[in-house]
């Protein structure tokens, strides 16, 4: 799936040692600075690290975020702040502004679940704790609700598309997969509805992938509405949706180009060298030439001057986010722990905080070259 989906850069962070001399005054405290920092750069270092799985990053994820609560919420269970509240300060990156050719079903699965948890990470955090955050967030900004909510979408459309590629190639019936598309290409037109008021001169490269991934769908769904209705005898309004669907494809194709030529923020995906995308191409243009020869020798049907609505609603395959909640406190934080750090011994000078003038430096992504492409197979 190299090369297939849009990403923004990775938000890179300023490193956090946790050095908080004097303040941690028992071997305890200490002990969970110490833990803190070393798994936090341990995270860091998966993020880029091409051998990590799932589960390799949901162990780093929880351990380090099981410790990092310690100082965020009450050890009592209150909706108090805990005293360590506001100890370090974070500063981040802005990723706006600042292809396997054949996979594994276990492979398949891993990239369906793991976009369906992303999406319930974005929600978790769009619903519990940015509102709570110290400083207020700013306009088309990372953590703006319009680009969460364009993220959560994002991720619950691409786990469709394997959805989508998995009925494919078990040829499920035709019904289902025109009315997968058809929601997958919601999703994304909906994405771009999150970005449509923020600046394009941050927003356009990300807003023509969710225009090509629309039109692709679209296509997509077109075509095997055609397919249904010829199987209905319908050939005429099958002509018309095959029509359409080719109409489609073709704004896809001029839009891969568009987008491939648009500057701006995040990794360029190629789906036009994917088969998967040049299959649906000679689909589209088969199976119009089926229904047309069908038309010309059994059923005469005229041609409708207006493409079928497409009113199709999936029944199964729909992804929804994961539900997700932060691990639990890790089992160091103690009442005696936390007494054991001593705000009043903190510097005056706060140098724990970064300096305005420090620069983030990006987080360098790996390479990943495409092999040769078979397809969109999952075997």
């Amino acid at each position: 799936m190299t090369h297939w989906f849009h990403r923004n850069p990775l938000k890179a962070t300023a490193p956090v040692t946790f050095n908080f001399y004097g303040v941690a005054s028992s071997p305890a405290a200490t002990k969970i600075c110490n833990d803190l920092r070393s798994s936090r750069v341990r995270l860091l270092e998966l993020f880029t690290d091409l051998s990590c799985n799932p589960e390799m990053m949901k162990n780093a994820t929880d351990l380090y975020f099981s410790l990092l609560q310690g100082f965020i919420v009450s050890l009592d269970g209150s909706s108090q702040d805990c005293k360590l509240r506001y100890i370090q300060n974070f500063k981040w990156t802005d990723t706006l502004q600042g292809q396997v050719p054949s996979i594994t079903e276990d492979e398949a699965k891993d990239v369906h679940r793991s976009l369906k948890i992303a999406a319930g990470i974005f929600k978790h955090l769009k619903d519990s704790h940015i509102p709570k955050l110290i400083t207020p967030v700013e306009k088309g900004r990372d953590l703006e609700a319009r680009l969460i909510d364009a993220y959560i979408i994002q991720c619950q459309a691409e786990a469709q598309e394997v959805t989508i590629a998995r009925a494919i190639e078990l040829k499920h019936n035709p019904g289902l997969i025109a009315a997968l598309a058809y929601e997958t290409a919601n999703f994304y037109q909906k994405a771009d509805q999150m970005l449509s008021s923020l600046d394009p001169a941050y927003t356009i490269k990300w807003r023509k992938y969710f225009h090509l991934k629309t039109c692709f769908y679209m296509a997509y769904s077109y075509c095997y509405h055609g397919q249904t209705l010829l199987a209905s005898d319908k050939c005429g309004e099958a002509i018309r949706s095959l029509q359409e669907s080719e109409k489609f494809f073709g704004k896809a194709e001029a839009l891969c180009k568009e987008y491939g030529e648009t500057k701006g923020p995040g990794t360029t995906a190629k789906p036009s060298g994917h088969l998967f995308f040049r299959k649906l191409g000679s689909l589209v243009k088969n199976t119009l030439e089926k229904c047309q020869r069908e038309n010309g020798f059994i059923y005469f049907q005229k041609v409708p001057p207006e493409a079928p609505q497409l009113e199709l609603k999936a029944n199964y395959g729909l992804v929804e986010p994961v539900l997700f909640e932060f691990p639990a406190l890790h089992a160091h934080w103690t009442p005696e722990t936390l007494a054991a750090f001593d705000l009043t011994k903190r510097p005056k000078d706060d140098s724990a905080k970064p300096k305005p003038e420090e620069e983030v430096k990006p987080m360098k992504e790996p390479d990943i070259k495409p092999q040769k492409d078979s397809g969109c197979q999952i075997s």
